[in-house]
């Protein structure tokens, strides 16, 4: 069994700041790509950031420049800090990994159970 704990979210005023972070825990051989995505009420989830594990990164358009992903492959967490903040970012942020257990060559997709994230105007 492999589970995925997101931590760090909150209500933040806009132009503020907050990070989230995720660790991934259980049974794991091995962690490919980690990622955040986001979902607000209404709309479909959608990536904010990811990153591989030898560190090739990627954001949507809409938060470049603003938010700073990072990992610890050790450990086996990812971390999310978002600064200047917009009531837009608001949403339930989801910690995702695909994940390879030990002995198998398949990698599978895990979830946390989101974070809150609230920006006011």
């Amino acid at each position: 069994q492999v589970q995925l704990v997101e931590s760090g979210g909150g209500l933040v005023q806009a132009g503020g700041s907050l990070r989230l972070s995720c660790v991934a825990s259980g049974v794991i051989g091995s962690i490919n790509s980690m990622g955040w995505y986001r979902q607000a009420p209404g709309k479909q989830r959608e990536l904010v950031a990811g990153i591989t594990s030898s560190g090739s990164i990627n954001y949507a358009d809409s938060v470049k420049g603003r938010f700073t992903i990072s990992r610890d492959n050790a450990k086996n967490t990812v971390s999310l800090e978002m600064n200047s903040l917009k009531p837009e970012d608001t949403a339930v942020y989801y910690c995702n990994a695909d994940v390879r257990r030990p002995g198998s060559i398949r990698y599978y997709s895990y979830w946390g159970q989101g974070t809150q994230v609230t920006v006011s105007s």
